[in-house]
């Protein structure tokens, strides 16, 4: 938590797959901004990543009295959703000490933990085998 010209700000960091992603929860009217753009412009209106990205919030009630300004770099924007999810429950819990419990409940703290396999020699991809000749 920081405090700059009495304004009180929460900081979260998120991750999924290789994307990572820096969640300020500030008070205000429950609007999101990722990089510098309104976050369903960003998410390309997608309803399933921006009910990701407020999902923390409307597990505590807190829509609509939070403002989420985020910087998310790396993946696409399925793993930016997520990480940004993450990175708004963890600044939640600093928020108030009561918050951990209902978002560790649905989820919302935990990494997932799911990456790209290694891609292995003698195959093309992680396991996609060259097509196999009998004869």
């Amino acid at each position: 938590m920081t405090s700059s010209s009495n304004r009180v700000v929460y900081w979260g960091t998120g991750r999924r797959k290789t994307a990572v992603a820096r969640v300020r929860v500030v008070p205000g009217s429950g609007s999101v901004t990722i990089n510098g753009r309104p976050g369903d412009n960003y998410l390309n209106y997608n309803p399933v990543y921006l009910a990701a990205v407020k999902a923390p919030l409307q597990t505590l009630g807190l829509e609509g009295q939070y403002d989420l300004l985020v910087n998310v770099r790396g993946g696409g924007l399925t793993g930016q959703a997520d990480a940004i999810k993450q990175g708004a429950a963890r600044a939640l819990c600093d928020l108030s000490p009561d918050n951990r419990k209902p978002l560790k409940v649905e989820g919302h703290l935990s990494r997932d933990p799911r990456a790209k396999e290694r891609r292995k020699y003698g195959l093309k991809k992680a396991r996609k085998a060259p097509q196999f000749s009998k004869r």
